[in-house]
């Protein structure tokens, strides 16, 4: 192909994304050398796709924007698929990561996303629509809270296999 002189090429059209990201924690760290203090920053970033596919990353950089981008990149890496079944979770299930504990339980159609933070940010781009969580462990660190819910994800197996184990089930109490 050839260019005129006074023509350029067209370089103005992007690829479409594929996964939202979401930036969870941004931090200025910070190590000691003979000459003095070094900072770096450290991000945390999940990506999702709303389709079941959800991946969470940290990475270190000179600057915030080369934090950011190798944080994706780990994401992209660490991609997993998530069981959705009609909107929710099949089951409730538990994980704990370091300090972190997350609960997690499926909820009936048009409850919504019912969780704080980290979870709801992952839920949300994982496409959870019906979810309550709870965090029981007793830290407040986001990227351990990010890694256990989804080490918890990760855990769930389809309802089919499961039914006599952990299969949701409901029991008539008569009077």
């Amino acid at each position: 192909m050839f260019i005129k002189r006074n023509q350029t090429r067209r370089t103005d059209f992007k690829e479409k994304e594929e996964f939202d990201s979401k930036l969870l924690d941004l931090s200025r760290v910070m190590r000691m050398t003979a000459g003095g203090r070094r900072f770096r920053f450290r991000a945390g970033v999940v990506i999702g796709d709303k389709k079941g596919r959800v991946g969470f990353g940290v990475a270190k950089g000179a600057d915030v924007a080369q934090a950011i981008e190798k944080a994706t990149k780990v994401a992209k890496k660490n991609l997993i698929k998530v069981m959705i079944v009609q909107g929710t979770i099949p089951y409730q299930i538990e994980a704990k990561f370091g300090a972190a504990k997350i609960l997690l339980r499926p909820q009936k159609e048009g409850r919504g996303l019912v969780s704080g933070g980290t979870v709801r940010v992952i839920c949300d781009l994982a496409g959870i629509k019906n979810i309550s969580s709870k965090v029981i462990g007793k830290t407040s660190n986001k990227i351990n809270n990010a890694k256990a819910t989804i080490l918890a994800l990760k855990r769930l197996k389809s309802n089919l296999n499961l039914k006599s184990k952990h299969a949701i089930t409901s029991i008539k109490i008569s009077p």
